[in-house]
């Protein structure tokens, strides 16, 4: 009987792409049981979907990206200043030196409770994994928040500029309906990478510890990437230079996911123009977000615009209401393709496995 040492299970302990190289590379018997780790994270993203499906968030006391907030919040008060000041490395080393500790201590947190979690049976450690993952993404909130808009403009454009404030940081009460409807379709294609696409391909580089570091990276970017005064009263910090490190790092951890959200879109759109593309993503001035909005933009023949600062697709028509219900469509259409292709991989590995014992 071939088993898999520890020293294999320390080096591929958290990886599922590992874990597909080493089904691969294996000797035949070691090979089954690298496929059943393999196994266990397609049920996890089954597992972490359907619980976002039935059930959208956990409640806040349970939810470990507010506890992540929570803590962002607290180090933010010690490593932003109260005053303006230029050329500030001192504070940029600081916000970098507490980037890395945090997600250092959320990895390992998370490392070490998969590895006290239960291994046998093998499909239960999915079910586990997929519990832990689910807070880690996103969907049914951020579709249900854009649809929320749609539903306040039907009863006036002060509501839908209300409902719109919950989902943006821009002012949004000199909106016309047009531009609140620009302004939630942007957020729903940069949100659907960042909040769903990004947390799965974290999730396949290093597992749910990498998920949870994603996570913990585009949450730092939310709360210390954005330059200039931020907060008010006590709270009130000045973030030119301790947060560039945080958004940079988000910048990074992004590029890939963004691209593939992008990409997704476009081919479920059944194309888009790449030139356009290309074009519309290099106006955006966040290196990843012009990507998914692009090409819903494209995909929907609107135009979406930041005022003063970007505008996509410029030859498409206002979005309307029909145009933000199609964007939802489009963006759950995403989700069910994640699931198609977990199946086709589960059933895939389960006829592999099937073959290999016969």
């Amino acid at each position: 009987m071939t088993a898999i040492t520890w020293s294999e299970l320390l080096a591929w302990s958290f990886s599922p792409l590992g874990w597909l190289y080493r089904a691969l590379t294996a000797a035949p018997d070691a090979a089954v049981l690298w496929s059943q780790n393999l196994l266990c994270a397609l049920i996890a993203v089954l597992v972490a979907l359907a619980l976002d499906r039935l059930w959208g968030e956990p409640p806040a006391w349970l939810h470990p990206v507010v506890y992540m907030g929570k803590l962002l919040g607290v180090i933010g008060k010690y490593i932003a200043p109260r005053a303006e000041q230029s050329q500030d490395w001192m504070r940029f080393v600081l916000g970098m030196v507490a980037w890395c500790a945090l997600a250092a201590i959320v990895f390992v947190v998370y490392w070490a409770i998969l590895f006290l979690l239960p291994h046998q049976p093998w499909w239960l450690a999915g079910v586990f994994m997929g519990v832990l993952l689910k807070p880690l993404l996103s969907w049914r909130m951020l579709r249900d928040e854009v649809l929320a808009v749609e539903a306040a403009l039907q009863q006036s454009l002060p509501a839908g500029r209300e409902r719109l404030s919950w989902l943006v940081s821009r002012d949004t009460s000199q909106l016309d309906a047009s531009t609140v409807r620009e302004s939630a379709i942007e957020t729903l294609a940069e949100n659907l990478g960042d909040s769903v696409i990004a947390p799965l391909f974290w999730f396949a580089i290093a597992g749910v510890p990498g998920a949870a570091v994603y996570r913990l990276a585009n949450t730092a970017d939310a709360m210390w990437g954005y330059p200039g005064w931020r907060g008010q009263g006590e709270d009130r910090r000045y973030w030119q230079w301790a947060g560039k490190w945080a958004a940079r790092a988000d910048d990074v951890l992004n590029w890939v996911p963004a691209r593939l959200t992008a990409a997704w879109l476009a081919l479920l759109a059944g194309g888009v123009a790449w030139g356009a593309l290309r074009r519309d993503a290099r106006v955006t001035p966040s290196p990843n977000g012009g990507w998914p909005m692009g090409a819903m933009a494209l995909a929907l023949g609107v135009h979406l615009s930041k005022p003063g600062v970007y505008q996509l697709n410029p030859q498409g028509m206002a979005p309307g209401a029909p145009h933000l219900q199609q964007a939802v469509k489009l963006a759950s259409k995403v989700i069910v393709a994640q699931v198609v292709c977990v199946l086709v991989a589960i059933f895939s590995i389960a006829l592999w496995m099937g073959t290999r014992h016969a």
